[in-house]
């Protein structure tokens, strides 16, 4: 069962191709698709099922709330690590396909999941649902039920997700204000009045040098070995107001760039106004890879980055 949104046409496409797929002579009472589907008939299909099987394209996952429909109903979850079973997955408490992509182009991937969900039905699941004891039930898949009831099933309430509401971002954003508040909001003006100085003298801040081995000028490095990159910056008078990281970003077989990670660089000495950044990174991969410097205003106070969206980059 399933239902594709309006504006996803490779999503309708795609239970098209299964219903036509279900209609040929040696599927005929194999491949059962149900329409329209909603909360009614999510009710009946999570009474009337042994597993919940969901494996869509990582890691597109908005979250799967059909999975956690099935969850709280006792029904065993097989899915990728996406979504919200990343974060529910137990062992012992459902199967699941790792987060983790082996090809970047789909089409292997999705040829290499479909081998191992095929794997683990047959070498795993199968065998334990019908290995039935003289009762005629089997008491490692009751098992698995109740492992999954008891040790994921709590993280699944309302009062959980409320109390992390409260917790991360409600509670902290009531602290936040009560602090900027004080003293006629003294914080907030002071707050203003730097954002306007950074602003008035971001365009002045000087790369004062970068300092890089003669490796990674030549763009020729070694994978696992450390490599110390040391940027000395000009501020021009705004104490310590600027933070600077390292970005890598990885080209895959098929010419699309990816952000391979972001080293932030450690302010290791100050002289007046200059300010000596440095930041020993390796990369464990092979491959091509390009290296990029991004400079952004930093504050205590702020609460995000996006609060104050200047940023400039930078090669040397």
């Amino acid at each position: 069962a399933g239902k594709a949104h309006p504006h996803d046409g490779a999503g309708q496409g795609l239970i098209k191709k299964i219903v036509e797929i279900s209609q040929r002579p040696e599927f005929l009472g194999k491949i059962i698709f149900l329409e329209n589907y909603d909360m009614k008939l999510a009710r009946r299909l999570v009474s009337g099922v042994d597993i919940w099987m969901n494996t869509p394209t990582r890691p597109l996952e908005a979250s799967g709330t059909s999975g956690e429909k099935a969850l709280m109903n006792g029904v065993v979850n097989f899915s990728v690590l996406d979504g919200w079973w990343l974060e529910g997955y137990r062992e012992g408490a459902g199967w699941a396909l790792t987060e983790k992509r082996t090809y970047q182009n789909q089409e292997y991937q999705d040829k290499l999941d479909a081998a191992t969900i095929y794997s683990i039905l047959e070498t795993e699941i199968l065998p334990l649902y019908y290995a039935r004891n003289k009762k005629g039930y089997s008491e490692g898949w009751v098992k698995t039920i109740k492992n999954s009831i008891a040790q994921i099933a709590p993280h699944y309430t309302m009062k959980r997700q409320l109390d992390d509401y409260f917790s991360k971002f409600y509670g902290k954003e009531a602290k936040r204000f009560h602090a900027l508040a004080e003293n006629n909001y003294a914080k907030v003006k002071e707050i203003a009045k730097w954002k306007e100085e950074v602003a008035e003298k971001w365009d002045s801040i000087q790369i004062v040098s970068m300092d890089k081995c003669a490796e990674l000028r030549q763009g020729n490095v070694e994978s696992g070995k450390d490599y110390t990159i040391t940027c000395v910056v000009d501020e021009k008078g705004l104490n310590d107001a600027i933070g600077i990281e390292m970005v890598v970003t990885y080209t895959n077989v098929e010419g699309k760039e990816y952000i391979y990670c972001v080293a932030p660089m450690e302010m290791v000495k100050r002289e007046g106004d200059l300010y000596t950044f440095q930041v020993t990174h390796s990369l464990s991969n092979a491959g091509s890879f390009k290296v990029a410097y991004r400079m952004f205003p930093k504050h205590p106070e702020l609460p995000y980055r996006q609060d104050f969206c200047y940023v400039r980059w930078f090669n040397e």
